[in-house]
């Protein structure tokens, strides 16, 4: 050994052998596996355009950035209900969601075959994803125009639906599209809604300025609009506050959040919808007051929405008395396992005590 390494205080260790080293060289190493899977993602996550074969339909998906946000809104809140609360912190994985709401042309495809028309017109064969999404369940004709002569062509969001619709709908463009979609949990709503904001709206705090962001009770005229006609919210989203009330994936609970809060830090946590009532929807519509739009209000659903069905057993599809009740779809960047979709109950099942039909062959 040479006399300076001798009589040093230095010494070269072995690293397989230093277990300090050896731990800086795994968190260098986990780092750069996140940096690589970090890049991966971001250069995977960018809008898109989604077109249903055999149509000429399309829409718009933007990407939502998984990340960290305290849901719920604050004791100090004007208009604030106790379901609300407390505050909790909640971690969102990456998803997709649409730019706007679904809109009557997009849903008519699915509730009137007008895919399987359009390509037994044009006399096209049917493919491999024709095939898996035709055999998804339809809904029967409804008694009535479900648009209630608010408007159907151009744009406009299509309406009540119950939530059981609303998931069948998500099957079947799953089943359309090869890419896995479905309702946001009440969770990846509100985060998708706030876009990073702790305010009462997306804007701001100030119900005055709702009028250039949403259409409600103020300014509707007594019916919704069509979509994206008003200002976005800072992640490119319209029409979370307003035009119509969105539904989303969690069974409605008052003390849901005392829960949540209880285990703190939960991913992406959803009340599993194990009832048919109650359920929530989100945002707000075109027939409510500006204290129901804001990013944190939750409503519940309830029998009343059916409540002139005139079909025994009432119907699986439809809801006569929810004329602001529509969705908005999302694609999370990982697409569930089979057993988590059924754990979860991400997957359409036929309510108690309804119809459910298949449209195709009514």
């Amino acid at each position: 050994m040479t006399p300076w390494r001798k009589n040093s205080s230095y010494t070269v260790t072995n690293p397989q052998r230093n277990p300090r080293f050896s731990r800086l060289i795994t968190l260098l190493a986990c780092a750069a596996g996140c940096l690589v899977a970090s890049q991966a993602i971001a250069e995977e996550m960018k809008p898109y355009t989604q077109a249903i074969r055999n149509t000429e339909i399309k829409f718009d998906m933007l990407p939502i950035p998984g990340g960290e946000f305290v849901m719920g809104s604050p004791a100090s809140e004007p208009g604030r209900k106790d379901d609300e609360g407390p505050q909790h912190k909640v971690i969102i994985e990456p998803f997709w969601m649409g730019k706007c709401e679904v809109t009557w042309e997009e849903y008519d495809v699915w509730g009137f075959d007008l895919d399987i028309k359009l390509r037994e017109f044009k006399m096209v064969e049917p493919t491999e994803l024709d095939k898996l999404s035709d055999i998804i369940t339809r809904p029967t004709k409804p008694y009535r125009p479900m648009d209630f002569e608010m408007g159907r062509k151009g744009g406009y969001p299509a309406i009540s639906m119950t939530q059981h619709a609303a998931k069948r709908y998500c099957e079947w463009l799953s089943a359309k599209t090869g890419d896995y979609y479905r309702l946001p949990t009440e969770a990846e709503w509100e985060y998708a809604c706030r876009a990073g904001t702790t305010t009462a709206y997306s804007f701001g705090d100030d119900p005055a300025e709702l009028g250039d962001y949403a259409v409600y009770f103020e300014n509707s005229g007594e019916k919704y609009s069509k979509v994206g006609k008003k200002k976005p919210n800072p992640w490119g989203l319209h029409d979370m506050h307003g035009n119509v009330a969105e539904w989303v994936l969690d069974k409605y609970e008052a003390d849901f959040y005392e829960k949540c809060k209880a285990a703190d830090n939960l991913v992406n946590p959803v009340c599993i919808p194990d009832t048919e009532y109650p359920r929530v929807v989100r945002g707000g519509s075109w027939d409510d007051d500006a204290s129901q739009l804001r990013s944190a209000a939750r409503v519940a659903s309830s029998e009343d929405w059916k409540q002139q069905d005139p079909q025994l057993p009432q119907s699986a599809w439809y809801l006569t008395d929810a004329q602001g009740v529509g969705f908005r779809i999302i694609r999370p960047l990982k697409a569930p396992s089979a057993e988590e979709r059924e754990a979860r109950h991400y997957n359409a099942i036929v309510p108690p005590d309804v119809k459910e039909k298949i449209g195709r062959n009514r």
